[in-house]
């Protein structure tokens, strides 16, 4: 494309610890420049780990009412929307049978919080989460509730382990027939097998007809390392860990030095 973006046609961002802080705060700054960005043509894609809920509250937070959310790190597609009731349709959702994998984390992790994400609705739970960890509506069931229902997304939460823990505990336990990613405290995501945000943003591009080559995406965690590896400009911000750095292009400031901004202003001139 042309024009005041340059040649950026998509431009990928994820969420937390990239768009927004952890606490949840979208600064002016950013808020004004994805306004511009969108203004000028460019299409800006949320790609989240976030449930669909929480996609679309960063979306609102961002003004954003058009466009394309790629959600559950990449389980579930949809489109914004303002003239719909709730803001947004959905596209596209994959799921997968949980049960291996949760029977098989379960006995690693016995006293971690497991949930399932109720498409639409929140979570079916094992116990509450601390206020605030999970949107929309959170339901505590019995656990072999858990497994009887497809689903896009699984969370789990212990607290007393590292992310480094977590990724020696599913090379362990062997979780072949999911994908996963291990966040920045002690949470891990699983998503159906051969699905990340990648696959989705691959499927969006195409949707709306932008070139690879005008493809960017800029994000944080690990489960951002596929999306940083299809773009053709990919990001990392700069507390983000080494295994993530090393899958982007470049490096920019940190979240506490709110560094998307100088990267979405470079889009601008």
């Amino acid at each position: 494309m042309t024009g005041t973006a340059g040649r950026v046609g998509l431009l990928a961002l994820d969420v937390d610890g990239t768009v927004m802080t952890y606490d949840g705060v979208v600064s002016d700054g950013v808020r004004t420049a994805v306004s511009a960005l969108v203004q000028a043509g460019v299409h800006v894609v949320l790609a989240t780990g976030r449930s669909l809920q929480g996609a679309a509250q960063a979306a609102a937070a961002l003004d954003l009412t058009d466009g394309w959310l790629v959600c559950s790190n990449g389980a579930v597609i949809a489109r914004l929307d303002s003239d719909l009731d709730d803001g947004y349709e959905l596209h596209q959702v994959v799921t997968f049978d949980p049960a291996p994998a949760l029977r098989a984390l379960a006995i690693e992790l016995p006293d971690a919080l497991y949930a399932v994400e109720n498409l639409g609705v929140g979570f079916l739970v094992s116990a509450d989460f601390p206020p605030g960890e999970l949107s929309g509506e959170t339901e505590v069931v019995p656990f072999e509730r858990l497994l009887a229902a497809p689903a896009s997304r699984v969370v789990i939460r212990s607290p007393d382990s590292t992310p480094d823990e977590f990724h020696a505990l599913v090379e362990r336990v062997g979780l072949h027939e999911v994908s996963y990613a291990v966040g920045w405290s002690a949470w891990l995501d699983l998503t159906p097998g051969g699905v990340s945000k990648a696959s989705a943003l691959e499927q969006v591009r195409r949707e709306l007809g932008v070139q690879p080559f005008a493809t960017m995406a800029v994000g944080d965690g690990s489960n951002d390392t596929e999306m940083l590896e299809w773009a053709a400009r990919g990001i990392a911000m700069g507390h983000a860990d080494e295994r993530v750095r090393a899958a982007a292009d470049e490096v920019t400031g940190t979240i506490d030095d709110d560094g998307l901004l100088p990267v979405l202003r470079s889009l601008l001139h």
